[in-house]
């Protein structure tokens, strides 16, 4: 028996019923299955994303502020790795593939632009004619075509699990419409969903904190705001923590959104442990097949995280420190955009061949869209300087 046959084994005894089975993977429906003696598909799937480069460019793109703001904020590498731990969390209680979860987590921000959800605005209004642009759906286009790690073929050939994990994945910003070869169950997995919920619950408790540390809000703005939720997390951390109010801001703030996390992961665990119950689930098959996703949190609890989460985008995603640097994003997308349009010889090499080869402009437009997403902050920041400031001196490194 190889390693891998031995962890397939043991997943058999160890995962729920319910749960995605590495070897009962519909496999790699790209360019054939690669078996691994050592490592399951998942695990591979998830060595594979975390030894490629666009998942090395996230430590260099904005999760809510901007690079250039501080080092202390979150970027999407940051915001990834904590999606990936609040899921493996659930998977783990639930009995489901964590593996699975991992690789889905890993994956599922790959094909944000520079500038976080500014930047994907950018893109889908200069690709309004052509499809549009979203962040998803590049993500699966990212993992399927644009990373080049292989000599025999494009992309990281995923398996489907994973790739339908990626293309499916949704939340309260993403809502992508579902590619036509995975229509073929009607609710994506378990290990799916529960990166669908992790994505969110990540976001939200962190950008709170990151907002608390850049003094964007107040603790007392959070316990007058009225949340049900957010009322508890604070008596729950006076509670723990006897000391608590008299510590620092930033102490305050870590406590506090971790007594937040804590909250909102049991409660989904148990919400979700209750659904499974309810329905009578004994099979991935018959997890696939229900009307409704049985991942979730209590309709209160969810409603509360759902005020929490508007609040901070009134209170911190509209901030003028943030819009103001949002709209600079923009600019400086739509402006590299529309002069690469009209001079695609700017292009680097690999993408003004694909250009050159693109029988149509919309073909042409999602090529210049391929090239922008996968810049960092950093580079389409510098790019900028290089093409419309000339006598600024740069420190800049063309990318092939």
């Amino acid at each position: 028996m190889t390693a891998r046959e031995f962890i397939e084994a043991s997943e058999e005894q160890r995962l729920a019923p319910y749960a995605t089975k590495s070897a009962d993977s519909i496999g790699r429906t790209l360019y054939g299955n690669e078996p691994d003696d050592y490592r399951t598909c998942f695990q591979r799937d998830r060595d594979r994303i975390l030894y490629s480069k666009v998942f090395k460019d996230l430590q260099h793109k904005t999760q809510v502020f901007l690079i250039n703001e501080g080092d202390f904020y979150r970027t999407r590498l940051t915001h990834t790795l904590e999606v990936a731990q609040h899921a493996r969390t659930f998977a783990r209680a639930l009995r489901l593939n964590e593996d699975l979860c991992e690789a889905i987590a890993y994956a599922h921000d790959l094909g944000h632009p520079p500038f976080g959800h500014a930047g994907e605005e950018a893109l889908d209004e200069l690709l309004k004619d052509d499809g549009g642009f979203e962040h998803n759906i590049q993500s699966l286009r990212v993992v399927d075509f644009l990373e080049k790690r292989y000599q025999r073929y494009d992309g990281l050939n995923l398996c489907f699990e994973t790739r339908e994990g990626i293309a499916r994945h949704n939340t309260t910003h993403d809502h992508p419409d579902t590619p036509a070869e995975f229509m073929r169950f009607p609710r994506s997995s378990l290990e799916a969903q529960i990166v669908n919920i992790a994505d969110p619950l990540a976001y939200c408790a962190h950008d709170l904190e990151d907002a608390l540390n850049a003094g964007y809000l107040r603790l007392r703005d959070l316990r007058d705001m009225g949340n049900s939720l957010v009322k508890r997390v604070f008596e729950s951390c006076s509670r723990k923590y006897p000391d608590f109010l008299k510590a620092d801001t930033v102490l305050q703030s870590r406590i506090l959104v971790r007594t937040l996390i804590e909250e909102a992961n049991i409660a989904v665990i148990r919400q979700t442990s209750k659904n499974i119950e309810r329905y009578g689930i004994s099979s991935v098959e018959e997890a696939r097949k229900l009307p409704e996703d049985i991942v979730a949190a209590p309709a209160g609890i969810w409603e509360n995280f759902e005020v929490l989460k508007a609040y901070l985008f009134e209170n911190v995603y509209r901030k003028p420190q943030v819009c103001i640097m949002n709209e600079k994003g923009k600019l400086i997308i739509r402006q590299i955009f529309r002069h690469l349009e009209k001079r695609p010889e700017m292009l680097p090499r690999t993408f003004k061949a694909r250009f050159d080869e693109s029988a149509d402009s919309s073909g042409k437009r999602r090529v210049l869209a391929d090239y922008i997403s996968g810049m960092t902050d950093r580079y389409v920041m510098d790019l900028h300087m290089m093409m419309f400031e000339p006598y600024e001196k740069v420190m800049f490194e063309f990318r092939e």
